[in-house]
């Protein structure tokens, strides 16, 4: 069983082994709460993840640990597993979803592991770890589902308390759900009062449709640029601590994690991957109760692959209304692209692109189209510049 003193025990094996991640306080992301930031985006291995798998193979017998480890992860579990079992001298092999960030497959070769890619998702890298080891006789190391693990995790709970004891919520994302299990669990024995929430993103909600049918529910399909937290069902011991501790679970679309990514940047010099910023996300996008309250969000990691980054920043500049494209219909005249650009430039907006072509058929002969980039301060902004525009005359297409 899971306990509070398992947790103390973990938070004592691993204090030579993780880093100190203190509480960040927030500036410029929201008004509506006092944010602060848990940031194990800058835990050794780049996530908290290092936790679980650190304490798990710490309490092998040492007739496992000569069996070698086995285990699956979209990354960041692969790295936390291989750096503990280099750690211990032990061998260790990684099955890893073929579509998992580069710099996850490299960074857990870094650390010691020998690695097997399986095409499809984390529940057939999983399955691949599973016949694996009945085939190799290897020692299995469970990326959430296993309570040393969950309990390594719940050691950010004690963390936060004792850095914050009057915290009111304490918000963490789910993919399989041991780090929510182990917060949630250390959080709400020690001080029930204390609001803990889940977040899922829209494209993998295992956990909510889980609580929803009371069961752990197996999904068809998952997708959202959340790769860390892309599972589709949940542990049988998360979701049953889930059901126990944890007051709420809310889901954050692509685009939502995407802003918070940005806001993390902008605001915080933060680098996170989609699962860290999730329970931001959730938090900027009012999904949870916790207006004038205090409110920690674990940034559970920073793994993201920098060509995915580049994608999901113009997708959040995209979404929080830094940039929009217009598409405006104009009479084929010299002195059109100077009026639209004085009232742009007017404005304060940034022109990024240009492109003008003459209308094709079925449009006027005499018409033109200008689709222009712009880099605005949010949509109030882009509500002016549209507006002004159309005041002039000019028609959005």
């Amino acid at each position: 069983m899971l306990t509070l003193d398992k947790i103390y025990h973990a938070s004592y094996v691993l204090k030579d082994v993780i880093r100190p991640t203190n509480l960040v306080r927030t500036t410029g992301i929201t008004d509506s709460c006092e944010v602060y930031l848990k940031p194990e985006n800058l835990q050794i291995t780049g996530s908290f993840k290092v936790r679980g798998s650190g304490y798990k193979i710490s309490q092998l017998s040492d007739e496992e640990k000569a069996r070698g480890v086995i285990a699956c992860s979209a990354g960041n579990h692969a790295q936390g597993v291989a750096l503990a079992a280099t750690k211990y001298g032990i061998k260790s092999l990684i099955c890893l979803p073929d579509g998992a960030p580069i710099s996850k497959v490299e960074a857990t070769k870094h650390y010691g592991a020998d690695l097997c890619m399986v095409p499809g998702v984390y529940d057939d890298a999983y399955n691949e770890a599973l016949r694996l080891r009945d085939e190799k006789n290897y020692t299995f190391i469970h990326p959430f589902d296993d309570e040393n693990v969950i309990a390594g995790q719940g050691t950010i709970g004690l963390e936060i308390l004792n850095e914050m004891p009057d915290v009111d919520a304490v918000v963490a994302a789910i993919g399989g759900g041991g780090l929510l299990s182990g917060v949630a669990c250390a959080i709400k024995n020690l001080n029930p009062s204390i609001k803990v929430y889940g977040v899922q993103a829209e494209g993998a909600p295992s956990m909510v449709e889980s609580v929803k049918q009371g069961k752990p529910v197996r999904l068809e399909k998952v997708s959202t640029i959340a790769d860390g937290i892309q599972v589709k069902e949940p542990g049988e011991h998360t979701f049953q601590y889930i059901q126990k501790y944890v007051d709420d679970i809310v889901t954050v679309s692509d685009d939502e994690i995407a802003s918070a990514i940005l806001a993390l940047i902008e605001s915080q010099k933060m680098v996170s991957e989609g699962a860290g910023a999730a329970p931001l996300a959730a938090v900027m996008f009012d999904k949870l109760p916790v207006k004038g309250k205090k409110v920690v969000c674990i940034v559970s990691g920073g793994n993201i692959d920098v060509t995915i980054l580049n994608r999901v920043i113009k997708r959040g500049l995209l979404r929080s209304g830094r940039q929009q494209t217009l598409c405006i219909e104009l009479q084929d005249k010299p002195g059109q692209l100077v009026a639209v650009s004085k009232i742009i430039a007017d404005l304060g907006a940034n022109v990024i692109s240009v492109h003008h072509e003459r209308a094709g058929e079925g449009s006027d002969v005499t018409a033109a189209y200008l689709r222009i980039v712009i880099e605005t301060r949010n949509f109030d902004h882009v509500r002016q510049i549209t507006e002004a525009l159309t005041g002039a005359g000019f028609k959005l297409v």
